[in-house]
């Protein structure tokens, strides 16, 4: 399973990355910086209409590579132009052809919230996440135990970011909301086989409280199918793979905003 070999392969990853930077420098740095404001949360919340979380993704398991003409900073100006609340920010290397460095290039040419997306299951990543400059960070819960889902978010809530828990079921929701979750990003793909059903994140959507606020991730095309959300009381919503296959990802944004027809954007230029 594809899932299993990422978690394992992080696994290694980490342990190579504490050797060349130990926790205690880590910290070191961390302890230099100001903490965040939740300005994630903030994002999410000050909006009344579509909340757009748009990411930078080079490539993924199930569509191998998506964007051969790869320039983060310049699409991230395009997403920030065009009406986007937020940045996402894939990290991981092998499996996604993301970095961390992206995400620090990014962070200097934009104000936008940034959410890194990777697999963060150690406390060492939350502390990196901060210095990087993120100020948000996806935990799925299926990866993490009670005690360490609960842990994580209290740190990353420490350092002033905003966690995403992401859940696919409603065991792993209520484990969520137990942990102290104030963000919970529904996955329309199943991590198993990496397919994509809509109806996942419509059943889950009446078991989250209103306190909560909800995210719907993947298979978001259209603003036709946003609309469907947004007469759930849903308005957040990340979206990746169709921005990444777009040729111009202004038009293709404005279009999920509702604010110009669709047209042709894979015939058009950036």
């Amino acid at each position: 399973m594809i899932l299993d070999k990422i978690v394992c392969y992080k696994k290694r990853e980490l342990l190579i990355q504490k050797q060349k930077m130990p926790l205690a420098h880590l910290l070191k740095i961390a302890r230099q910086l100001p903490p965040k404001k939740h300005g994630f949360m903030k994002a999410l919340n000050r909006k009344k209409g579509i909340n757009l979380i748009c990411e930078l993704k080079k490539a993924s398991p199930s569509h191998g590579l998506i964007r051969k003409n790869f320039s983060p900073v310049s699409l991230a100006k395009d997403f920030e132009k065009a009406g986007a609340c937020a940045i996402s920010i894939l990290t991981e290397e092998r499996f996604f052809k993301g970095s961390p460095k992206i995400l620090k290039q990014v962070r200097r040419n934009t104000k936008l919230p940034i959410l890194r997306k990777d697999f963060i299951i150690d406390p060492y990543q939350v502390c990196e996440t901060f210095v990087l400059g993120a100020d948000a960070f996806l935990l799925i819960a299926s990866l993490l135990d009670d005690r360490n889902l609960e842990m994580l978010i209290s740190l990353g809530e420490w350092f002033g970011m905003d966690p995403l828990i992401e859940v696919r079921s409603k065991h792993e929701l209520r484990r969520a909301l137990k942990a102290g979750a104030k963000i919970i990003g529904i996955n329309n793909r199943d991590l198993k086989t990496l397919r994509i059903n809509p109806s996942y994140a419509k059943q889950l959507l009446s078991s989250v409280p209103k306190t909560i606020i909800p995210v719907i991730e993947s298979g978001i095309e259209s603003h036709k199918q946003i609309c469907e959300y947004l007469n759930l009381r849903v308005n957040s919503f990340l979206v990746g793979t169709s921005l990444m296959k777009s040729r111009n990802v202004k038009s293709t944004i404005l279009e999920m905003l509702g604010k110009t027809k669709k047209g042709k954007p894979n015939n058009a230029k950036n």
